[in-house]
């Protein structure tokens, strides 16, 4: 199957088999030679000269000069003599300049959101982009800092769905240039299928990032999880974001809608009382009258809605919705049980 173009590849930055910079013909200054050198010195601890020259496509007496470009800059690098000698990072106050590809800084971003826990691999963009600060810190940081990246062990969080982040950068861009998007998706239930959406925004809810769009062949608000997109591409056509939109908001409220479910529940309080209770995801409020209010909403799991509305502080009945009346009476049952 054909995929369609990601906008956030590193294919014209990176060489697949080696994943260290090369240089095209498009970059032949002194200046960016130097930050290629010094990206490859920070990547290859103890690069020989002729290595660095065959890396970045030069003489050994040049990637020498580009070297001293970089120490002329106040970039601490050492050099050591012998067959095993080469070129490495110094240690000092002072940070050099770091360079990043999109995908690191990226996967720098996802990780803070939402806690990825891949920091010790050094072929995962946010251990690689970790391993260069690593290597620019000075060396008491530095040392603390690796004894806690290698002994530390995070519970992994089994709900969170982390996207690749090649595919969130390419949204992320879409939206920020307000450009439609085609993308290619496949829901839980394995079906595949191509939309074209006016991207919105992307938002994290509870480890799982979402694009919230409008889907022109729906016609509609639609959310889709980032995970799950397979490919995107985007289309030299522009859009106008809603001026009043809340992309968190909207996205509660589009999660309480089209379940299997629908449920209607009336909670004995006026709205003021009951709003801080209920999470928009489980559905719209109304006022019923000056002391009660209307819940409406929908759901594909009518045991863990039941088990919302049991931590209601205020007395309630459900007003329409078989199956969770069934799922109230259940948890009731149990309750009393464990009571008795």
């Amino acid at each position: 199957m054909n995929r369609f173009r990601n906008t956030g590849s590193e294919a014209d930055t990176y060489s697949p088999a080696t994943r260290e910079p090369r240089v095209n013909g498009d970059v032949d200054s002194p200046t960016a030679r130097a930050l290629l050198a010094l990206e490859l010195i920070q990547g290859n601890p103890g690069i020989s000269a002729d290595r660095l020259g065959e890396r970045l496509g030069v003489s050994e007496r040049a990637a020498r000069r580009y070297v001293s470009i970089l120490r002329d800059a106040g970039i601490p690098i050492e050099s050591s003599r012998g067959p095993y000698g080469g070129y490495r990072m110094g240690r000092g106050v002072r940070l050099p300049p770091l360079t990043f590809t999109a995908t690191e800084v990226l996967a720098l971003v996802m990780a803070v959101l939402d806690g990825h826990h891949d920091a010790g691999d050094p072929t995962a963009p946010v251990g690689s982009a970790v391993g260069k600060i690593m290597r620019a810190l000075p060396e008491s940081v530095a040392a603390q800092a690796e004894a806690v990246r290698r002994s530390a062990a995070a519970a992994p969080d089994l709900a969170a769905a982390r996207p690749d982040p090649g595919t969130t950068s390419a949204l992320v861009q879409a939206i920020s240039q307000q450009r439609r998007v085609r993308l290619e998706y496949r829901s839980e239930s394995g079906s595949q299928w191509v939309a074209e959406v006016d991207p919105w925004a992307v938002v994290v809810r509870h480890g799982r990032w979402y694009l919230l769009c409008h889907s022109h062949p729906a016609d509609a608000q639609r959310a889709y999880r980032i995970d799950r997109i397979l490919a995107t591409e985007a289309l030299d056509v522009s859009f106008t974001p809603p001026a009043d939109l809340d992309p968190v908001a909207a996205l509660e409220e589009h999660l309480a809608v089209g379940w299997e479910y629908e449920v209607e529940v009336l909670i004995d309080a006026p709205i003021a009382a009951v709003r801080p209770w209920i999470p928009r995801a489980l559905g719209r409020l109304e006022e019923a009258g000056e002391q009660a209010t209307r819940l409406v909403g929908s759901t594909s799991d009518p045991t863990w809605y039941a088990a919302q509305l049991s931590e209601l502080p205020m007395t309630f009945r459900v007003a329409r919705g078989t199956e969770l009346s069934e799922a109230c009476r259940a948890i009731g049952r149990r309750l009393l049980d464990a009571a008795r």
